[in-house]
């Protein structure tokens, strides 16, 4: 098995959750999940200054639940009220790390590690939590204002010219770049967060949008001098 720094935040949880199943815990509860994911592994599931001492629940629980969590994602089935089991591939995973199983297969394991530099992830999460992503998934889109549209780019008003195309040609570049992290579906981030090809496609047409939608604002910028 590898080192469990090795781990995805996942990883970590599909091992707890699969630990808990070999005790006879079927279904297990995600209170259960939240203490035996952090017994395993304090340093990753501690609370904040009181990590060898309490759990950090929201960590585990933004983990398992929501759009993006395990059971979304088909690695938990939900079975009531916050109650859970392993699925079969959640099962197969488990049975993988354990085995120390890191062989190359046509398509990436959802929770195989792919290590995403630091920079790259902050600059995909900003994205993803930008305003105008915000109002352009929720169908507001003429409700998107130049200023959301600078603060997605990172364009500050101060660039012109040749400097501007290039602030502008940063987001395919880095879109690109994560797309060559991801085999398969998705790709994890240190935070548990996981960016899929669904998400990577929708930030494309937010900067395709944009760029249609200000264009008029963008040439003014270009062209703009200062005295």
């Amino acid at each position: 098995m590898p080192a469990v720094a090795e781990l995805t935040v996942s990883q970590k949880i599909i091992l707890a959750a699969y630990h808990l199943e070999e005790e006879g815990n079927t279904p297990f509860s995600a209170e259960a999940l939240i203490v035996a994911a952090w017994k395993e592994s304090p340093s990753t599931f501690g609370l904040k200054g009181f990590a060898e001492l309490h759990p950090d629940a929201n960590r585990v629980l933004a983990c398992i639940m929501g759009e993006r969590g395990l059971a979304r994602r088909g690695w938990l089935v939900k079975m009531g009220q916050k109650l859970y089991t392993l699925s079969r591939q959640g099962r197969d995973e488990a049975k993988r790390v354990l085995e120390g199983d890191d062989s190359p297969m046509p398509k990436r394991r959802a929770l195989a590690q792919i290590k995403v530099p630091k920079e790259l992830e902050n600059n995909l999460v900003g994205l993803l939590n930008a305003k105008a992503v915000r109002l352009f998934k929720t169908g507001m889109k003429r409700e998107i204002t130049y200023k959301d549209a600078q603060q997605f780019w990172g364009l500050a008003d101060n660039v012109h010219g040749e400097a501007l195309d290039e602030v502008l040609g940063k987001i395919p570049a880095m879109i690109e770049e994560v797309e060559k992290l991801v085999i398969g579906d998705s790709v994890e981030l240190s935070s548990g967060m996981v960016a899929s090809q669904e998400d990577l496609k929708m930030l494309a047409g937010v900067h395709r949008f944009l760029k249609e939608q200000f264009t008029r604002n963008l040439t003014q910028q270009r062209d703009r001098r200062r005295f």
